[in-house]
């Protein structure tokens, strides 16, 4: 599709960026769901396919923190930016290239940041009392979560769709040497439209690479002695983490829209087995009104 972006394309694409912003989830699944209908102006929510894609939600959400000594990250605002062109594009921080768009599916190659350095962001120093066995400290001991740096990963991405639904599957690869790991994931979701109402399902799993994992959720031994022996030496290995969100949008008219969306993601053994970790269950939450311009 010349000048356009491809409608499942963006689709599984935002929702694979709403790992992060669960507004993008709903509200843009639906976007590009009103847009597929695209027709012959009979619809009152279809537009003219564009190369740009331009919105922006407002509610409250969040988006639970694993780590120790973290607050959850809260989604008030969120801003879509995105443009196609005839074989590059940007869609919300990713840069990619389209390498084939026909009816049976997409391949681009993508250059994208990695997430997890987001919950790293939003951690606290405390002071401690107990040791890792519980035993009470003669002075208490200033802990400070260690930081992680973002990777720049380049990949590949393959989306299909049909009455069946859609399917995603991609593989990235850091190539900043950051962690010098790589993941492989997959995502099939569903949707129902009736009259205003849209409905989006999806699963997904993704397969973390020990090199990822551990820099991310392992713990080196000059962080233990940073720590004063309160954050353990750890290496985690590799694991698949898995995931299930639901959307529900309903659409006034071609630029406003109502939406909610839940999602939920368990962490891998490893990365849930790690000192840095609270939790292994993620929940995340949004409800607000978006506007696409």
């Amino acid at each position: 599709m010349t000048g356009a972006q491809p409608v499942f394309e963006g689709e599984s694409r935002m929702i694979r960026n709403s790992l992060l912003l669960l507004a993008s989830l709903s509200v843009l699944i639906g976007v590009a769901e009103a847009q597929s209908q695209g027709a012959q102006g009979a619809d009152p929510l279809s537009q003219p396919l564009s190369r740009w894609r331009l919105g922006v939600a407002l509610g409250y959400g969040f988006r639970e923190n694993p780590l120790i000594q973290s607050d959850d990250v809260p989604i008030l605002v969120d801003i879509d930016v995105a443009w196609f062109g005839d074989r590059v594009f940007f869609d919300n921080g990713d840069l990619g290239l389209t390498v084939t768009n026909n009816d049976a599916l997409t391949l681009d190659l993508v250059a994208r940041i990695n997430s997890e350095r987001v919950f790293f962001g939003r951690t606290n120093t405390r002071f401690i009392t107990l040791d890792a066995s519980g035993t009470t400290l003669d002075t208490p001991v200033l802990l400070d979560v260690p930081d992680r740096d973002f990777a720049i990963e380049l990949g590949v991405e393959m989306l299909t769709d049909g009455d069946w639904g859609r399917l995603e599957v991609g593989a990235y690869r850091d190539v900043s040497a950051t962690h010098g790991g790589y993941e492989i994931y997959g995502d099939y979701g569903y949707g129902w439209r009736q009259g205003r109402w849209y409905l989006d399902s999806a699963v997904g799993f993704s397969y973390k690479s020990q090199a990822l994992n551990d820099y991310y959720w392992g713990v080196t031994e000059g962080e233990t002695l940073a720590s004063q022996g309160l954050l353990p030496a750890y290496d985690a290995g590799s694991g698949v983490n898995v995931s299930a969100r639901l959307s529900v949008s309903y659409f006034f008219n071609q630029h406003w829209s109502f939406a909610m969306a839940s999602e939920y993601e368990r962490m891998n053994d490893h990365a849930a087995s790690s000192p840095l970790v609270a939790q292994r269950h993620i929940v995340g939450y949004f409800t607000g009104l978006s506007y696409r311009f």
